[in-house]
């Protein structure tokens, strides 16, 4: 069956393809009526825009493109949601790819997205950050990151404000009493781990404690990771009483590591996440973790995102305040041993 065309619907009504095409785009120079009458007309015969020819009027693909990670990570999948909800609400549609986390692949990606013309593009977690700033005049699609993990700021980005919420959950053990709290961090020298280690470090120094680099201990932001390097701690003569650890994934480790000890959490150790991933709430026993509000995060990038694509001013660097939510795995520390 032929698709209905807009040459169909102007025999139809007795009007110019013209007038059919203003009143389909609900133009102001046709009157209410007429417009009426003929998208009840396309609308009786099943007319379907093509959004190949709308392109090539109004310049615009109504597409957004997100590179993530990977779709295996828990933190992807609520800003995804959170974009596509913004991005459907102004009828626009999601395209997804994956950089696996590798900067060269992430460009690649990102031209690409660029070479088949979609109107903007979303970075979670992006590898390479400001490299894209000399990118934009050339590409000529805007571009908003989701928690950038390159140093230095980005024209356009959406981050978590790791100081101020690592600050807090570090706060959070110097009030239950730990005096030895350990860092647990991500070796890659990401931007998001040097400010959560920062909000550490003032923590301490605002309770007068003293830091102790052999507290500081580098996973890969990974379960594995989190446990090798959770070991190490574990093996010192005077081991931490308290962790915070740079996300759930690291913490997730921290405590099989733990338990392998024969220690348990809280009663010997306690531990705080950060990102609240479901397996958080899970977690044996469930986790105390600072929550990020990923589909937030994901909403406002589109929002900015589409600002953006219509012409419009944005915010250039939005922090969101994270949330810390207390549950089983924090304690005040063991009392020593009677002598």
């Amino acid at each position: 069956m032929r698709n209905v065309s807009i040459k169909d619907i102007a025999a139809a009504a007795g009007v110019s393809h013209s007038t059919v095409s203003r009143a389909l785009r609900n133009s102001p120079l046709l009157k209410p009526e007429t417009i009426a009458r003929i998208q009840k007309i396309a609308q009786e015969k099943g007319y379907t825009a093509s959004a190949a020819a709308r392109s090539l009027v109004t310049r615009r693909t109504q597409t957004i493109g997100v590179v993530v990670t990977t779709i295996a990570d828990p933190f992807v999948a609520e800003v995804v949601s959170g974009i596509e909800e913004a991005a459907n609400e102004h009828r626009y549609s999601v395209f997804l790819a994956n950089s696996n986390a590798e900067p060269e692949r992430e460009m690649n990606v990102v031209r690409s997205f660029a070479e088949h013309r979609v109107d903007g593009i979303v970075v979670t977690s992006s590898r390479v950050g400001a490299l894209y700033t000399p990118m934009l005049s050339s590409m000529q699609v805007p571009i908003v990151l989701v928690n950038n993990q390159h140093p230095g700021e980005f024209v356009h980005s959406v981050m978590i404000a790791n100081f101020e919420a690592s600050r807090q959950a570090t706060g959070l053990l110097v009030e239950l009493g730990h005096r030895r709290i350990a860092y647990l961090g991500d070796r890659f020298g990401y931007q998001s781990d040097s400010e959560r280690f920062a909000g550490y470090r003032e923590a301490l120094d605002c309770a007068g404690l003293a830091f102790v680099p052999e507290l500081v201990s580098h996973g890969d932001g990974r379960p594995e990771g989190g446990y090798e390097a959770m070991k190490k701690l574990l093996a010192l003569p005077d081991p931490p009483t308290a962790v915070f650890c740079y996300n759930d994934m690291s913490a997730l480790g921290a405590l099989k590591a733990i338990r392998e000890a024969g220690l348990r959490v809280p009663r010997d150790i306690s531990i705080v996440g950060f990102d609240d991933l479901f397996v958080a709430e899970y977690a044996e026993p469930p986790l105390t973790t600072v929550r990020q509000p990923r589909r937030q995060m994901g909403r406002l990038a589109a929002e900015i995102l589409l600002k953006l694509i219509q012409g419009e001013q944005a915010d250039e660097v939005l922090r969101v305040p994270g949330e810390l939510v207390l549950r089983q795995s924090t304690a005040p520390p063991p009392c020593p041993e009677p002598r």
